[in-house]
C-alpha cells in the first residue's frame, strides 16, 4: 500500500534522501505562502473563512494544472489536525479504494479523522464515486477531490451535493513572477536571462506554476558566458504547448469563444480562438464544419452565400490538406465575422418544432390534397385549390395551414443585409392576403 497511497507528512519527505525537484523543495509549509488563488486563501477567501470558522466540508478542486491543488490539500490536513492519504483514480482501483477506507475507519474511530485527497477524480466511474458517500456521510473522511475538467459533466450529481466546488485561477504573470523569485532565492542565484527572456520564460509557463518550476530547473542549470536573449532562450528551450485538450473542458471554451467572437462580428478575436484551437492541435474538419453551423445559426439569411463561402472553404481544405487549407477556414472565419448577422431562421425552427409538436397529427386542409381517384375527389380532396400562376400578381393568398391551426408566423426577417428584402417580400404578401380576404 505503501507504494499506490502517500501518507507521509512534508516533513518526513523533506528530511529523505536523495535529489528533489525544485517544485517539491519549494512547496509551502503553510497556507500563507501559497502563491496565487487569493479568491480562496485571502483574508476574506471562501476557505480560509471555512477555516477561520472551524467547519471544513468535502470540497472539489477545479482547476488548470500547476496551480496548487494538491499542496493546497496537504496544508488543508495540516491545518485541522487530520491524517493526509493521497490517491490518484489513475492508479487505484475498487481493492485499493477499500483498504483506504478500512483504514481510515480504524484511524475515526481512534479519535484521528483523514483527509483523502483524490487526484484526478473525474477519472473514477460512477460505481467507484458512489462508493466515496457513505464514508463522507459518517464522518470517516473528509474527501478533497481534484479535476481538471468541469466537475458539472464529469462528476455524480450525488458525490458534488456532498462537497463544495472550488474553481483554483491559472496563475497571473505577476504570481509566476514572483514564484520565480523565490525559486532563484532557493537554487542560489538569478537566471541568466535578459529582462525580455524573463518575460519569455513567464510566458512559455503558460499559468503553471509547476511548469514554470520545471523551466527554472533546466534554465539554472546552463553555464553561458552572458545572459541570454528571448532568441537564444526560445532555441534552447522547446516552448511549452498551450493547455488544450480536444476533448475537454479548453475545447468547449475555445469553440464557444470563437463562437461567439463570430457573432459579436469581431473578425481580430475570432481570428485569434481559430488559431489557438489549431495550435492546440485541434482537427481543421471539426472547425471547417462549426464555421459552417455558424452560416447557418448565426447569419442565416441575411447573407445566404456565407453558407457557400464556409462550404467552399472545407471543399478546398479537403483537396490542399493541412497546413496550406487551414487559410481557407481562417478567410471563411473573417466572412462570417463581418457578415450581416441574423437568427431569424434559427427562431423560426425553433417555433415551427414546436408548434408541429403541439398540433399532433392535424391534417392539410383538403384544398392542397391531390385527388388521384374518383373517390377522393367525391370527398373533396383538392376542391377549391387556386393556382397561384393563374393569380392576379401570381399569387393566390389561401392558407395552407390545417382547418383546425390558425394562421401562424414564425418566420420575422431582420433589417439587416439580405433579410431586409425578405422582410419587405412578406410585408407585400401580407398586405396582399389582407386584400383578399385571406389575413
Amino acid at each position: 500500500m505503501a507504494d499506490l497511497f502517500d501518507t507521509a507528512p512534508p516533513a518526513a519527505r523533506r528530511e529523505s534522501a536523495g535529489p528533489r525537484p525544485l517544485a517539491d523543495r519549494l512547496r509551502p509549509t503553510t497556507l500563507s505562502e501559497v502563491i496565487g488563488q487569493a479568491h480562496l486563501l485571502g483574508p476574506e477567501g471562501s476557505l480560509r473563512v471555512m477555516l477561520d470558522a472551524g467547519s471544513l466540508p468535502s470540497l472539489i478542486f477545479w482547476g488548470p494544472p500547476g496551480v496548487g491543488k494538491t499542496t493546497i490539500a496537504r496544508l488543508l490536513a495540516s491545518e485541522t489536525d487530520l491524517h493526509f492519504v493521497q490517491i490518484s483514480a489513475i492508479f487505484t482501483g475498487v481493492p485499493e479504494l477499500r483498504k483506504v477506507f478500512e483504514a481510515a475507519r480504524h484511524r475515526h474511530a481512534n479519535g484521528q479523522g483523514t483527509l483523502l485527497f483524490v487526484d484526478e477524480i473525474h477519472r473514477f466511474n460512477k460505481a467507484q464515486q458512489d462508493g466515496f458517500l457513505p464514508h463522507m456521510e459518517d464522518g470517516t473522511i473528509l474527501l478533497v477531490g481534484a479535476t481538471t475538467e468541469n466537475p458539472s459533466f464529469e462528476l455524480n450529481a450525488a458525490l458534488l451535493s456532498r462537497a463544495q466546488v472550488l474553481v483554483l485561477e491559472r496563475l497571473s504573470e505577476d504570481e509566476l513572477a514572483a514564484l520565480l523569485d523565490r525559486a532563484e532565492d532557493v537554487v542560489g542565484r538569478k537566471l541568466p536571462l535578459t529582462p525580455e527572456a524573463r518575460h519569455s520564460l513567464l510566458s512559455m509557463a503558460d499559468g503553471d506554476g509547476r511548469a514554470l518550476l520545471n523551466l527554472v530547473e533546466q534554465v539554472a542549470a546552463w553555464q553561458t558566458p552572458a545572459d541570454l536573449d528571448a532568441g537564444a532562450l526560445a532555441h534552447r528551450l522547446q516552448r511549452r504547448a498551450a493547455q488544450y485538450d480536444k476533448s475537454g473542458e479548453a475545447h468547449y471554451n475555445l469553440i464557444s469563444a470563437l463562437h461567439k467572437s463570430v457573432r459579436g462580428s469581431d473578425p481580430d478575436a475570432a481570428l485569434y480562438w481559430f488559431a489557438r484551437m489549431l495550435e492546440g492541435g485541434e482537427d481543421p474538419r471539426f472547425l471547417a464544419r462549426r464555421i459552417t453551423r455558424m452560416a447557418v445559426e448565426d447569419i442565416g439569411l441575411a447573407d445566404p452565400a456565407a453558407q457557400r463561402q464556409c462550404l467552399d472553404a472545407w471543399a478546398t481544405y479537403e483537396r490542399l490538406g493541412s497546413p496550406e487549407g487551414e487559410l481557407a477556414l481562417a478567410q471563411a472565419v473573417l466572412y462570417l465575422a463581418l457578415a450581416p448577422k441574423s437568427n431569424a431562421t434559427y427562431v423560426a425552427y425553433k417555433d415551427a418544432r414546436a408548434s408541429a409538436k403541439s398540433t399532433g397529427s392535424l391534417p392539410p386542409p383538403k384544398h392542397i390534397l391531390n385527388a388521384p381517384t374518383s373517390l377522393m375527389k367525391e370527398q373533396g380532396y383538392g376542391a377549391g385549390y387556386a393556382y397561384d400562376h393563374d393569380a392576379e400578381d401570381g399569387f393566390s393568398g389561401q392558407s395552407y395551414f390545417p382547418e383546425r391551426m390558425s394562421r401562424a408566423q414564425f418566420y420575422d426577417p431582420v433589417e439587416r443585409g439580405f433579410e431586409r428584402d425578405l422582410k419587405k417580400r412578406l410585408e407585400w404578401f401580407e398586405a396582399l392576403r389582407k386584400k383578399r380576404g385571406q389575413g
